[in-house]
């Protein structure tokens, strides 16, 4: 048995469902902002301490955070199952086209006309440059790990989803700074190179390494004890998505509390993307004739954030009390919601959706 067939069951099986942390991860990010937020306020020299802990610019304890949430969403991925992609060649085609064509551009563009424009009254204007930098970041990586469940709950194919991922992972070991570097030069945003290609080899390659090198150990011990480590390590990644959240709020706490609509300004261009991104990537797989069960991940797929990566990589760049940092918590404080409501569209519509290929075949 395949590795592919290993992992298409799990992704296929609609009486998983969402797990507790993932169902309920916009309670814990809301959690996470009170207890960062109070920590900061009340013990401001453990958060300096905790920044300070710096190796190149990149900060050890979230260094270590980013792994442990990274890589165990990594080990899903199996890159084999990139010979499925000539399966669903129209379906890929389309996410891919949502995922590194449209989604960072039209980010880029939604944060120029509401941070820069907009909303620029409201906010804090040595912020501004950095919100949109955050923005960037978030939309520059589709998601690895939370697809599957989002493909999942609307009965998507899990070849294609798993195809997808593996093909979406690949390209953003190369695509990602590229990208970054140069919707951040559009937005008038100085790059530093080094430390970019830092947070690429930290938070992509190196754990891609890592996650197959230890899938095909676990894979060898047998597709029972493979799947048994997966699902403890599930938990262990949310708590340190939610923790590392805990120590940016930590140094976020007196910009919110001075600004609390920040947070609120800064979901409305997420918002837009996500409802542009999936509703266009549905839109163009009907057009195209593809089927429904490849279509509503397709529109996941595109509307959704890599946010881990984007946390990671917008600490590094520009730090824990930086604007882009906010900004990447927004994405994660937001995802769970918006995607489940992208998913209940998706599936209300499948009657319509399929109405319009059985004309195209008539």
């Amino acid at each position: 048995m395949s590795a592919t067939d290993i992992s298409a069951p799990a992704a296929a099986s609609a009486s998983a469902g969402i797990g507790l942390f993932e169902r309920y991860l916009t309670i814990w990010v809301a959690l996470c902002i009170v207890a960062g937020v109070g920590i900061g306020q009340l013990f401001p020299g453990l958060s300096h301490a905790v920044a300070s802990m710096e190796v190149a610019k990149v900060n050890i304890p979230v260094g270590m955070l980013i792994w442990v949430m990274i890589i165990p969403m990594l080990l899903k991925i199996d890159f084999g199952a990139l010979g499925q992609v000539k399966s669903h060649v129209r379906g890929i085609g389309v996410t891919l086209f949502i995922n590194w064509a449209v989604k960072p551009f039209s980010m880029a563009l939604l944060g120029w006309i509401f941070i820069r424009h907009v909303f620029a009254p409201y906010l804090p204007t040595e912020q501004i440059d950095s919100y949109i930098a955050g923005l960037i970041l978030l939309a520059a990586a589709p998601c690895t790990a939370m697809v599957f469940v989002w493909s999942q709950l609307c009965k998507g194919d899990p070849y294609f989803t798993l195809s997808q991922v593996a093909l979406n992972d690949s390209i953003m070991v190369v695509a990602f700074a590229p990208i970054v570097a140069l919707l951040l030069g559009l937005s008038s945003i100085t790059v530093p190179w080094d430390t970019l290609l830092t947070s690429v080899a930290l938070y992509i390659v190196v754990p891609v390494i890592i996650s197959q090198v230890w899938r095909k150990a676990l894979l060898a011990k047998g597709v029972q004890h493979f799947e048994a480590v997966v699902a403890k390590l599930g938990p262990l990644s949310i708590s340190a998505l939610l923790l590392t959240l805990v120590l940016l709020f930590a140094f976020q706490g007196e910009a919110i509390i001075d600004q609390p609509l920040v947070i609120a300004l800064l979901a409305v261009p997420i918002l837009i993307q996500v409802v542009l991104n999936s509703g266009l990537a549905y839109w163009l797989n009907r057009r195209m004739g593809v089927q429904h069960c490849v279509a509503g991940p397709s529109a996941l797929i595109g509307a959704s954030n890599f946010f881990e990566l984007a946390v990671a990589t917008a600490i590094s760049l520009f730090g824990f009390k930086s604007g882009a940092a906010l900004a990447t918590v927004v994405g994660v404080l937001i995802e769970v919601p918006v995607m489940l409501a992208v998913v209940a569209v998706v599936n209300r519509s499948q009657g319509w959706y399929e109405a319009g290929l059985a004309k195209q075949r008539s």
